[in-house]
């Protein structure tokens, strides 16, 4: 047989090595042995060969707009907020096509071939809907990009947010977003998630809303977002993300939230990186780390899955679009450190969150969509311990990023000359 690219030699994520045909878009065959001729072929023998990573969460018509027009001094999620309000009048649509567009780059070389972002509906000119429609357009042959109506400013709290919302979805956003805790009053919150499930219930849209992303263990917007999702007949098309409230809530409290929350199959999606940099900031000692109960989620059937959040923006002053940053500080402050946790990390990042996004076609499967990626590495845990280069990336069947593997040159009396940080586990 001929095939346009024979990849040979592949290690897979659960450990089998195998060799891996493309013919057009498509995963032709995965095999331990593939006998036949390509128009390329590609020895990978010896390194990790996975589907490609997926970020289900981000705000990429903030980033990479670190310092403007000042940083956030207290790092805050309120001052970001405000600060955001003030870059906000001050953006133009080249500017935010441009940076997202470069935020794109970045994400192919990491091997970031779909995201999920938000994009602030509070400014009457959309004009950051429009840039990124524009993007998700020009992007769409490599990278999956779903929009998500996002009413930073709050869908009441903000004169126009929900005519906004609706504007934005007119237009072809994908999902609806919301951010109850950020609403006036408590019951603003809580009318505003029924208001918007009902929205998307109408429309047939899936949900994903920042849900309580506070230290206040009262702030249980959860819970209304549960019961519209079983009220309307949602289940499996909602996420909640965030959900730091949860780390302050009462055990007894919890105990019932997430069996109602597996029974709804509602999706969470934590941000660790910015989640424990951004909360705990009123506490002294001892100071609450900002993660939501992730291996409690786990044990009741819940997925769960990483997300970025921000990169160089009012809100995160680092970052560089690698999810195996974030499936690596999220494996820490979960102290998700069993071989089994730590493979399920990765999973997180790949598998889980495809699951969140309804990526269709996704997976390293014959008959799949030809996106993959080939890191530096022997495995999925060793993998999070070096976040390692990408040696060669594949969207639809095309090559669209590789680098030849960079071993470090040392001068060391009685050691060897090249340094490699990969381990063989005794």
């Amino acid at each position: 047989m001929s095939f346009d690219f024979l990849l040979t030699g592949g290690i897979l994520p659960d450990g089998s090595t195998a060799d891996i045909a493309i013919s057009g878009e498509k995963i032709a065959a995965i095999a331990p042995k593939i006998d036949g001729t390509a128009n390329e072929t590609i020895d990978i023998s010896g390194n990790l060969v996975s589907a490609p990573f997926v970020d289900p969460h981000f705000h990429m018509d903030a980033t990479l707009s670190y310092g403007i027009p000042r940083i956030n001094k207290s790092g805050t999620l309120l001052e970001g907020i405000g600060l955001w309000g003030e870059l906000k009048p001050q953006l133009t649509h080249e500017a935010v096509k441009q940076r997202a567009l470069d935020y794109c780059d970045w994400a192919v070389t990491q091997g970031l071939l779909a995201i999920r972002t938000h994009v602030d509906v509070c400014d009457d000119r959309l004009l950051a809907v429009e840039a990124l429609l524009e993007v998700q357009k020009e992007v769409s042959d490599y990278i999956d990009l779903q929009l998500v109506a996002f009413p930073q400013d709050g869908v009441f709290r903000s004169p126009n947010a929900m005519q906004n919302t609706l504007r934005a979805l007119d237009l072809g956003v994908d999902v609806v977003g919301g951010i109850p805790h950020f609403e006036r009053t408590m019951e603003d919150g809580r009318r505003s998630v029924t208001e918007l499930c009902e929205i998307a219930e109408k429309r047939g849209l899936p949900v994903d809303m920042h849900c309580d992303e506070t230290d206040d263990p009262q702030s249980r917007h959860i819970e209304q977002l549960i019961y519209e999702t079983q009220r309307l007949g949602l289940q499996g098309r909602v996420a909640g993300s965030h959900l730091t409230s949860m780390h302050s809530m009462d055990n007894y409290y919890v105990s019932k939230l997430l069996p109602l929350m597996a029974e709804a199959e509602v999706s969470a999606i934590p941000n660790p990186l910015i989640n424990i940099t951004i909360q705990g900031r009123h506490d002294t000692y001892p100071k609450r780390r900002g993660m939501t109960r992730v291996p409690e989620m786990l044990a009741h059937g819940i997925r769960v899955g990483w997300g970025q959040d921000c990169v160089l923006d009012p809100w995160y002053p680092l970052g560089n679009a690698d999810m195996l940053d974030v499936a690596f500080m999220g494996l820490h402050v979960a102290q998700m450190t069993s071989p089994a946790d730590m493979a399920r990390c990765y999973d997180m990042v790949t598998n889980q969150n495809a699951a969140i996004m309804n990526l269709q076609d996704y997976g390293l499967e014959t008959g799949k969509k030809a996106s993959l990626v080939v890191l530096d590495a022997s495995n999925p845990v060793e993998a999070i311990r070096l976040r390692p280069e990408r040696l060669l990336v594949m969207a639809k069947g095309k090559v669209i990023a590789r680098r030849e593997r960079q071993d470090t040159q040392v001068t060391l009396p009685g050691r060897p000359s090249h340094v490699n940080r990969r381990h063989k586990t005794p």
